[in-house]
């Protein structure tokens, strides 16, 4: 009997495989080109050592344990509501749906902890770079991750489909991991992200925590109110609010999973307080000990009335009697 075209599942490459060895060697090209003063930027060569080890690390767990993530897509496959098959049209509805559905599990990853201690890796970085993009987590399979991609097999895209396209995704982020690259025209800055859009992400300057959370297209943040402008007012510091302060690979990968199984069994808490080290933004503390973004970004414009209302900060200045 002969196959339809939706029954056919096309042998999509393993993009991220291919594309590894022209990211160390981009890399490695502005890592030159920035020491000997011909592109702006910065590099400090264990940092990006270890950036480069994480990425290594990435793909080698994505190939031992990718297969859990894979299982719970074809799991989920079999209640989808609709079968888009593989023609121009579904991949390019595809890339459109899964950016937009990256969108929310990119900002579900800074608002809930648990989702956090996979994502501070690549956020674990002082500079900011093209090794810094290579700064990827190795225990993603197991954080349950997956669930929140889940909506796209249901809507009919088949699990291979879903799997590539979020590899194109990555690649397309690859390069927006420069200081080199200043502003690109107008049109492009308006639609798509770029490097200036990302340093805004990778900043820990208040104005600029937990802002941009596009991966390819921008509009999503300007249309969800969580859209800043890089600005000149400020130089930009990278890394985590709370400093990683190693270079060991596996202290940059296991680090805050580990705290948060200190923070969530220690003596004398609520159920509550423990599901809040879990589920709550990073910086819950039971007793208030800890600083979230929010309040970080409220002590900022109470020092600096002059810029409440601006971009990324509150409105008013806070009663601090």
């Amino acid at each position: 009997m002969s196959q339809t075209v939706a029954e056919i599942t096309p042998d999509f490459p393993m993009l991220l495989a291919y594309a590894a060895p022209f990211f160390f060697l981009a890399v490695t090209i502005e890592w030159i080109l920035v020491s000997r003063k011909r592109l702006s930027g910065r590099y400090q060569t264990q940092d990006a050592m270890t950036s480069m080890i994480m990425g290594l690390g990435n793909l080698i767990t994505d190939v031992l344990f990718g297969f859990i993530s894979l299982a719970f897509y074809f799991w989920v496959w079999q209640f989808r509501i609709f079968d888009w098959g593989y023609s121009l049209g579904a991949i390019l509805a595809a890339l459109i749906a899964q950016d937009f559905i990256y969108y929310w599990k990119h900002r579900a990853a800074h608002r809930i902890r648990w989702f956090w201690s996979a994502h501070v890796v690549h956020h674990s970085s002082e500079h900011y770079n093209l090794s810094t993009a290579l700064r990827q987590p190795w225990n993603n399979h197991f954080t349950g991750f997956v669930i929140l991609t889940a909506p796209l097999v249901v809507l009919g895209f088949h699990p291979l489909l879903v799997g590539f396209i979020g590899s194109v995704n990555l690649v397309y982020q690859f390069w927006i991991h420069t200081e080199s690259i200043k502003k690109l025209p107008k049109w492009y800055e308006a639609i798509f992200n770029t490097p200036s859009h990302h340093r805004v992400h990778h900043a820990t300057n208040p104005r600029y925590l937990d802002a941009n959370f596009a991966g390819i297209f921008m509009i999503w943040d300007k249309m969800f109110g969580s859209y800043v402008e890089e600005t000149d007012l400020e130089d930009i510091r990278y890394g985590t609010v709370k400093p990683v302060e190693t270079y060991n690979p596996f202290k940059v990968a296991f680090s805050e999973w580990i705290n948060i199984f200190k923070d969530a069994f220690m003596r004398d808490l609520t159920l509550r307080q423990r599901l809040g080290y879990l589920l709550a933004p990073p910086g819950y503390s039971h007793d208030g000990s800890r600083k979230r973004s929010e309040t970080i970004k409220q002590e900022y414009v109470n020092a600096h009335p002059d810029q409440a209302g601006m971009q990324g900060l509150p409105a008013y200045v806070s009663n601090r009697d």
